[in-house]
């Protein structure tokens, strides 16, 4: 019993260990002005598997990145960085994230992140968010390239 007990203990560490191995990171920056407007994350689009992780990194004090409620999937934990700190924030649930700058949300600053390769469980649930005008806009082509 004592062999297997180790066996098993074994397997769940070499398990942990490789998943946490496989896990990725990317940056998502935040810009006074990107490739197509002013005040963006950027990419404005994550694709990423289930435990890899965004850092977000301010280029300039005034910005952060926090989900936007009502686009996350159930049970999905909530984030908000701090003003003008670069922060990792890691999404484990398969599934659509809204993200904004608060500072700047009126303004459009906002980004996707899909997690995970099929059609989200949440797709219809975060499209039908309410935004500002501009939001709505930019979040428009961003949903289209993940249906």
């Amino acid at each position: 019993m004592t062999k297997l007990t180790l066996l098993a203990g074994t397997v769940t560490l070499c398990t942990t260990l490789g998943t946490a191995a496989m896990a990725a990171e990317f940056t998502v920056k935040t810009l006074d002005s990107g490739a197509d407007d002013m005040m963006v994350f950027e990419p404005t689009l994550v694709k990423l598997a289930a435990g890899d992780s965004i850092r977000f990194a301010p280029t300039d004090k005034g910005y952060n990145a926090e989900l936007i409620k009502g686009m996350a999937p159930e049970g999905a934990a909530t984030f908000k960085t701090v003003v003008g700190t670069e922060e990792v924030v890691t999404f484990d649930k398969p599934g659509v994230y809204g993200i904004k700058c608060a500072p700047h949300y009126i303004m459009g600053m906002i980004g996707l992140v899909m997690v995970g390769g099929d059609q989200p469980a949440n797709l219809d649930a975060a499209k039908a968010v309410p935004h500002g005008k501009i939001a709505t806009k930019r979040f428009e082509p961003l949903f289209a390239k993940v249906q």
